[in-house]
């Protein structure tokens, strides 16, 4: 009798799941867990459009970053599953943030602004930004803001919460991990609806450069946070100068 190799045994079994390293199968969640998750999605959906829109829910990212954590810690057993983690290699994931922030600034100001104009009025900046010009007081207040609040509040509410759950729906392959961050890269979009139709699609195309970055890394949430904070920190910066165009 030939006895079986457990270790083999073990590589075939990892193989045959479509799921992410360290999470359960999609037997395990069931259909139940599924439609938990899609619940939570559409309502942190409703959350996004009901502030931002319809002006009738407190501001999304307060909310979202609550519930994450919450649905997160409760649901999966440890904030872990958010994306926050030690990566195998700091530089490579410092690299990948900043390709992310380059691409999003570089499409934005020379091709999706230009081409948007024709159709559409300028992008409208965030409310304040325009007394940053040669104030280091503004400028300071807003990198504090940057960092905290859009860098860490919306990467945990979009990247870390909304694309997880979105991701649950499909069993958290590969391929559903795509398509929730396209889905949730809209509702990025619509959380700048003050900045016009042209800001609505900008911030679509960022929230998806952002999530491929989040995707990239093993999901870990770093390279977002980090992305997303150079980004708004060059704004910060060519505001101060005033360099704008």
């Amino acid at each position: 009798m030939v006895e079986s190799d457990p270790t083999a045994e073990y590589i075939v079994t990892l193989l045959s799941t479509t799921d992410l390293p360290n999470q359960p199968s999609l037997k395990a969640r069931g259909l139940a867990w599924r439609l938990l998750s899609a619940s939570e999605v559409l309502l942190g959906a409703a959350i996004v459009i009901g502030h931002n829109v319809f002006r009738v829910v407190p501001n999304e990212v307060t909310i979202l970053f609550v519930l994450g954590l919450v649905s997160v810690r409760v649901r999966d057993g440890g904030w872990s599953a958010i994306g926050f983690k030690r990566p195998e290699s700091w530089l490579r994931l410092i690299l990948i943030a900043l390709v992310a922030a380059v691409l999003r600034i570089v499409l934005g100001d020379f091709v999706i602004e230009p081409l948007a104009g024709h159709w559409w009025p300028p992008i409208h900046a965030p409310a304040g930004t325009e007394h940053i010009a040669g104030n280091i007081k503004i400028a300071l207040l807003w990198l504090l803001i940057i960092w905290t609040f859009a860098a860490f509040g919306e990467e945990i509410s979009y990247r870390g919460y909304l694309t997880l759950r979105a991701a649950d729906v499909g069993g958290r392959s590969t391929v559903a991990f795509w398509l929730a961050t396209l889905l949730v890269s809209v509702l990025f979009g619509y959380g700048h609806y003050y900045k016009g139709p042209a800001g609505i699609l900008d911030s679509s195309v960022a929230g998806f450069i952002l999530g491929a970055a989040y995707l990239l890394t093993g999901r870990n949430l770093w390279a977002p946070v980090l992305a997303h904070g150079f980004i708004d920190t060059v704004g910060v910066i060519v505001g101060f100068f005033g360099w704008e165009g």
